[in-house]
């Protein structure tokens, strides 16, 4: 790494300096990331610091301490999942059906990780009594900041495992962006992703459907009558993904693409 530029050097010195370093280290969009860090330091040396944990592979987002998730700025860091644009498409739509929900309205995220959907729920959807699940201790430390923040009540523990009892039958949407990627596939995900982001997070088995197999089995117990599952798939899962919820019970099962156009959510209700 080059010496990072001192004394009198502007902004646009440094911002020059930051993109240099950051498409060496292979950073596609180095200009850009270069923005992000400058608008969250105010002196060279702290840059200095972070161009150099980016250039060395960790997610910017770990760097900067937060995520962007539609109108919210979420906590992260090591050891969390970190929240991606394409999964808004999916918090949007189970907001949308929330708020066309007479009250009272309750809503579920499993597998929460930072919790972006369920503050994203709690914050769209007003008046709505939104719960999250998370299992990895590490991710739990970041899930517990921003759902302390938003309201949310996080519980600790596997999928559905958590949930009080008293909710069997009465929950009006419940979504799930669980771990989806094949696990042979995890090794061709990108450095900073499979080198940093919790395997618990990405890993869904053989075929990556083997956690949402489980959810879908356990749906309708929780679901009323009339309520929703919304749940993230990768692009090459709608097929199967969609034959699973039919086959669990689910009525409507529909596929929607994400904002590039590529099959990413998954929903069906409970008749």
């Amino acid at each position: 790494m080059t010496p990072v530029p001192t004394g009198t050097t502007g902004r646009r010195e440094l911002r020059a300096w930051a993109t240099r370093e950051l498409a060496a280290a292979g950073c596609v969009s180095a200009d850009a990331e270069a923005d992000w860090l400058l608008s969250e330091t105010r002196d060279p040396e702290s840059l200095r610091a972070m161009v150099a944990r980016r250039a060395a592979g960790e997610p910017l987002q770990y760097v900067i301490g937060w995520a962007p998730f539609g109108r919210l700025r979420l906590a992260v860091g090591p050891g969390v999942f970190v929240p991606r644009p394409e999964t808004e498409g999916l918090a949007d739509r189970a907001a949308t059906r929330l708020r066309a929900t007479p009250g009272p309205r309750t809503a579920v995220d499993l597998c929460t990780g930072s919790g972006a959907i369920a503050c994203f729920l709690a914050s769209e959807a007003p008046g709505t009594r939104v719960l999250a699940t998370e299992l990895d201790p590490g991710a739990l430390a970041w899930a517990r900041i921003n759902a302390d923040r938003y309201g949310v009540e996080l519980l600790a523990g596997d999928l559905d495992a958590p949930l009080p009892a008293e909710l069997a039958g009465r929950v009006d949407v419940v979504c799930a962006n669980v771990p989806y990627v094949p696990s042979e596939a995890i090794a061709t995900l990108p450095t900073d992703v499979r080198d940093h982001e919790p395997r618990l997070s990405l890993d869904g088995g053989p075929d990556g459907l083997g956690v949402f197999r489980r959810l879908a089995e356990r749906a309708g117990h929780w679901l009323a009558p009339g309520g929703w599952l919304y749940c993230e798939i990768g692009e090459d899962q709608a097929e199967e993904a969609a034959a699973i919820l039919t086959g669990a019970g689910l009525a409507e099962v529909a596929v929607h693409q994400d904002l590039v156009g590529r099959d990413r959510i998954v929903e069906g209700t409970f008749p």
